[in-house]
């Protein structure tokens, strides 16, 4: 089974970038997006042998996330249950019959880290939705996490250390979700490569010169471990800000 997750920052956008040239040519069973950025019939993509799943932030052209889905799924929730973290659209949570698929676009920290304090309460209630969920049936949780967790991560550590996606708290975070049971799937292929990214920013010719952070994952419950096939970053697929990730699970 072939899953991909893609930030698309604005559906709308991407889809006039190419973005269903790479959905026809990835082939995938399951396509996460995150950051979809519109409302219930902004858009009508049309996407045959899929079927759709969307979640809306209140605020217009904000946020967002989708799935679209090759297999009907079990049953289908949208946000983890707490309406302070439920506004926003960030979550979409798909029941199979051996595995959920937890879609995520993680709230950024900001510049200034002005809201990390808000940043930490999601990271505390995210990891426990999750391992609630994983006490269950194994979880594939997929998005945007906006956290490059270790100095391999991104280009410029050292310079970044106190910026948003590379504080010292949302480090930890992601760090005590890993130990709760949790593996980063690229890391666990690919533990050592340097400069693989999924997010560059637009200033600075930073993705011509490969200046990026590794902040979208595939993390994979533990029990899921021998069923995990391979894990890629496609770089070079444009569109967005971001790039796609793309796990290979037997499931």
């Amino acid at each position: 089974m072939k899953l991909v997750s893609w930030n698309v920052n604005g559906i709308r956008a991407c889809v006039k970038k190419g973005f269903l040239d790479y959905f026809t040519e990835v082939d995938a069973d399951i396509f996460s997006i995150q950051e979809t950025k519109l409302q219930e019939g902004q858009i009508d993509l049309k996407l045959e042998g899929y079927e759709q799943y969307w979640n809306y932030a209140v605020k217009k052209g904000y946020s967002g996330t989708a799935i679209f889905t090759k297999y009907t799924p079990l049953s289908v929730t949208y946000g983890i249950g707490i309406e302070e973290h439920d506004q926003e659209g960030r979550v979409i949570t798909m029941e199979f019959p051996n595995f959920y698929l937890v879609n995520v676009y993680t709230p950024n920290s900001q510049r200034g880290l002005l809201r990390l304090d808000y940043r930490m309460n999601w990271e505390n209630d995210f990891q426990a939705y999750l391992q609630k969920l994983d006490s269950q049936k194994p979880v594939i949780t997929c998005g945007d996490f906006n956290v490059a967790h270790t100095e391999i991560d991104l280009k410029n550590p050292k310079t970044n250390r106190k910026n948003a996606g590379f504080s010292d708290e949302e480090r930890d975070k992601i760090s005590k979700l890993l130990e709760a049971g949790f593996i980063d799937s690229f890391r666990f292929f690919y533990p050592e490569k340097t400069e693989a990214y999924t997010w560059w920013s637009y200033m600075a010719r930073a993705r011509e010169k490969n200046v990026g952070w590794r902040i979208d994952y595939f993390l994979v419950s533990e029990k899921l471990k021998d069923k995990i096939k391979d894990a890629q970053i496609h770089a070079e697929i444009m569109g967005s800000d971001h790039c796609p990730v793309v796990l290979e699970v037997d499931a």
